[in-house]
Parts: C-alpha cells; sequence; structure tokens
C-alpha cells in the first residue's frame, strides 16, 4: 500500500494533463476550454495545477498569447503520443467481437480492394472486415498509435523487423487517357511530348519514373502538367478527357474493358513497388486474418497483360 501512495503521488492529475496537452495542442485556453466542455478558467487552474506538480513553466504567456516553454514542449509531445495510445486502446476494447480492421490508401481502395472485402463478408457473413481508406503521400501505418490490426500498402517492401508481410500483386505504370484525347493513333514519345501530362503526384515520380526507365527522361517535359495527389484522382481526370496521366497497369482493367479509358502508349513499366499485406508481430493475430490473407491473394487484380510491352 505504500509503495501503491508514494507511486500516485508521483503522478499529476489525470485532468490536468488532459487539460495541458490540449492547450499546448492549439495554443489557446479558449480553444482547449471548447474542446474539452469546461471553461476557460478551468484550463487554466488545471495548467496551474500541472506547473505546481512538475515545478517548471509550461507556457509562456504573453498577453493572449501562449507560447510552450522548452519543458512544456517536450511534454506536450509526449502525452500527445500517450492519449493517443489510450485512445486506440479503448477504441479496441469497444470494437465489436470479430471486426477486423484495416487499413489501406484510397487508390487500391477505390479500384480494388473495397470490393473484394465486400465479397469477402457476403461469403462470411457472421465476420466483420472494418476499412479505413487515408490518403497518404507514401504509405504507411503505426501499429502502436492506430487502431488497426492489419494494413493494405504499397512499398518496396522494406518493413520493419517486427512486421509480418504477404505480397499481393506488383505495380506497373502505364499512360492512360480517354478515347477522344487518344484519337485514332498509334501514338510514340512524340505524341507524348505534345500532350497535357496529368500527374498522380505533385513531385511528378510516376511520369519520372516511366519516361527514365525508357531513355526518354529528356523527351518530354515531365515538370509541366496538371498535379493531383493520388492515382485514383489521375486516372478519374485522365478517363474526363483532361490529359494523359499515369496509371497502375492492374488497377485499370475495367475501365480498359468498358472502353473508358484507353493505352495511348503500350508500354508498362514495372516500379519495383508492390500491394502488401502486412500486420504486427506485437499484437495477437486476429483470428479472421488468415482467411481474409487467402481471399484477397485468391483474388487479386488481373493484369491485362496482352499486346503490352513489359519492362521489367
Amino acid at each position: 500500500m505504500v509503495k501503491e501512495s508514494v507511486m500516485t503521488s508521483r503522478l499529476p492529475p489525470l485532468y490536468a494533463l488532459r487539460a495541458f496537452e490540449v492547450a499546448a495542442r492549439y495554443g489557446s485556453f479558449t480553444v482547449a476550454a471548447q474542446n474539452l466542455c469546461i471553461t476557460q478558467s478551468a484550463v487554466s487552474r488545471h495548467v496551474k495545477t500541472l506547473e505546481d506538480h512538475l515545478g517548471a513553466p509550461l507556457f509562456e504567456r504573453k498577453g493572449p498569447k501562449l507560447a510552450l516553454t522548452d519543458t512544456g514542449r517536450l511534454l506536450a509531445h509526449e502525452l500527445e503520443r500517450s492519449f493517443n495510445a489510450i485512445e486506440n486502446a479503448c477504441a479496441t476494447a469497444r470494437r465489436p467481437k470479430g471486426t477486423l480492421r484495416v487499413k489501406a490508401p484510397s487508390t487500391i481502395t477505390m479500384r480494388w480492394l473495397m470490393q473484394a472485402l465486400e465479397s469477402f463478408q457476403a461469403a462470411n457473413v457472421t465476420d466483420r472486415v472494418q476499412l479505413t481508406s487515408a490518403w497518404m503521400d507514401l504509405d504507411t501505418v503505426d501499429f502502436r498509435n492506430e487502431p488497426f490490426d492489419c494494413a493494405v500498402l504499397l512499398s518496396n517492401g522494406d518493413f520493419p523487423k517486427d512486421w509480418n508481410f504477404i505480397k499481393l500483386f506488383d505495380e506497373w505504370l502505364v499512360p492512360v487517357c480517354a478515347p477522344s484525347v487518344y484519337g485514332k493513333g498509334p501514338w510514340g514519345i512524340e505524341h507524348l511530348a505534345l500532350a497535357e501530362l496529368i500527374h498522380p503526384s505533385r513531385d511528378c515520380r510516376d511520369w519520372r519514373r516511366w519516361l527514365e526507365r525508357q531513355g526518354e527522361g529528356d523527351a518530354v517535359d515531365w515538370n509541366e502538367g496538371k498535379r493531383f495527389d493520388t492515382l485514383e484522382l489521375g486516372m478519374t481526370a485522365a478517363a474526363g478527357g483532361h490529359g494523359v496521366s499515369i496509371g497502375d497497369l492492374a488497377l485499370v482493367g475495367p475501365q480498359l474493358k468498358d472502353g473508358s479509358l484507353v493505352l495511348p502508349i503500350r508500354t508498362a513499366v514495372r516500379t519495383g513497388d508492390s500491394y502488401y499485406l502486412i500486420w504486427s508481430q506485437r499484437n495477437p493475430e486476429h483470428y479472421l486474418l488468415e482467411r481474409v490473407r487467402t481471399f484477397l491473394l485468391a483474388n487479386v487484380p488481373v493484369i491485362p497483360a496482352a499486346d503490352i510491352l513489359m519492362l521489367d
């Protein structure tokens, strides 16, 4: 009992820690009070309680403006991570029994994964897969601080040692456009140099990789054109007749089949990246995961490779 009392006395009150963390995040006692549904004076008192407990100032008060001290910045950073971990733990405890939580980037979600998981659930009506789609410039997941059991990510396969993974399928980049943009073809690099390029990433990396792989990096001004955040947006803009985008050959099959997209140059380039299903060794493996793995591997997109030059 004595040890427990000593340990408890070392910790500041939880309400004071939470009030400080929210005030530090927003840089405002007023906004913190609105988020916590308490008064501004209550937030101020809680922060003062914490400062007294720690024996150090956490904010520099300059009129209406708040600035964190060095101690305040360090504490705020650690508290943000800690409260996120607590929130994720509570989300895990609250989740319905049998729910597998999956994270995936937006393009693979819209182009394949959502339909695949809906088909899985139709065949497994007593189980539930909860899919969360997120925009990610570089695909990533943090199993310690995010409430997911597994994720589908585009990667070169260089994962942390405590992650398990299986490769689902490779990424192949290929130019795509609407039939109205393509015209009567066939196209060469000189046609591409005159076209309006659509970039699925702001740094233009996909067009650059596709051109350089063929030794044509200087033949087309790949810095020009419209820029979007995802392959999904780039391929959608291309289907709307707004130019020529880079697409993922594995994900444009349905649009090639229905004629809303065509390949103006029938050369696909393998990037070295692939789509992987990953999960952490640190977490107990969800009983649904093996069945979902098996289903996804059996239902990967079919690459329409006929009459297409594949540069590995």
